[in-house]
């Protein structure tokens, strides 16, 4: 597994923290939901960190990846993330390659 690979996947214990932080439910839509869905997407360099994911059930991932949605529910996501980690920015959730 690659640095990057590895910067980019998310741990069993960030799922645990963030499942917790959501208590289990979709923060879109309420529902029960799994803690895997990248703010910034790993195709970016999206970090594989609390403060980078979010639970979403599975019509609501695919909502926010696969549909013409995608731009109002990423702010919505945002909005979440900024109430939960004030002054983090999205640069800090993306991958960056030390030299």
């Amino acid at each position: 597994m690659t640095e990057r690979t590895k910067a980019l996947s998310i741990s069993p214990e960030v799922k645990r923290r963030v499942y917790e932080r959501d208590g289990g439910c979709c923060i879109l839509c309420g529902r029960r939901g799994n803690p895997e869905a990248h703010y910034i997407p790993r195709s970016q360099g999206g970090l594989g960190i609390e403060e980078n994911i979010v639970t979403l059930c599975r019509d609501c991932h695919h909502r926010l990846d696969a549909t013409t949605e995608r731009a109002e529910l990423l702010g919505l996501v945002a909005e979440y993330l900024d109430e939960h980690y004030p002054n983090f920015t999205d640069d800090k959730r993306r991958y960056k390659h030390e030299l």
